[in-house]
């Protein structure tokens, strides 16, 4: 009798791990960090005469504080590169990690002028959540196609799997 092939969470973690997005970088925000950031290519710096992209803070006339997060400096558009708040400030670094055109040899580079800010790390955990979701999805459909089938013991792995990549007459 053939023993079935079942796909079950370590299995997934441990092809997780492999491509540096498993339970051990998710445990360590640095490894994930620096795991995100070769994923896209990209480099922060604190260096401001070298970048793609840049994100600081700027004291307007009257003294209060603003962010700015812009392609070009010499041309910062107030309507549009300019923000109050730096809540929001994470969602325009992950996007802008998600859409840039950085490679191996010549890496995005985005300037922050305080690469511990709040933004910087919620920004991380937010790519390295989505990239875990992708690369998981990729991992389970791999391990379909090499003959696995879905272990009755990992019923909730089954059901996140089923709600994401069926359609609702599949299920």
């Amino acid at each position: 009798m053939n023993k079935m092939k079942e796909i079950t969470t370590e299995l997934v973690n441990e092809r997780l791990e492999k491509l540096g997005f498993g339970e051990t970088a998710a445990n360590d925000s640095d490894v994930a960090m620096r795991n995100v950031l070769n994923h896209y290519n990209v480099k922060l710096s604190d260096n401001f005469n070298k970048a793609d992209f840049y994100i600081y803070e700027e004291s307007t006339a009257d003294g209060y504080e603003v962010y700015v997060a812009t392609y070009d400096i010499s041309k910062v558009n107030i309507c549009a590169d300019v923000y109050y708040y730096d809540s929001d400030l994470a969602q325009i670094l992950i996007d802008n990690i998600k859409h840039c055109d950085g490679c191996e040899d010549f890496p995005h580079i985005i300037y922050i002028s305080d690469l511990d800010s709040n933004f910087v790390e919620e920004a991380m955990v937010d790519l390295f959540d989505y990239l875990t979701d992708r690369l998981e999805e990729e991992v389970r459909d791999e391990l379909f196609d090499e003959g696995y089938e879905v272990s009755t013991s990992d019923l909730g792995a089954v059901l996140d799997y089923a709600y994401t990549n069926l359609k609702p007459e599949q299920l």
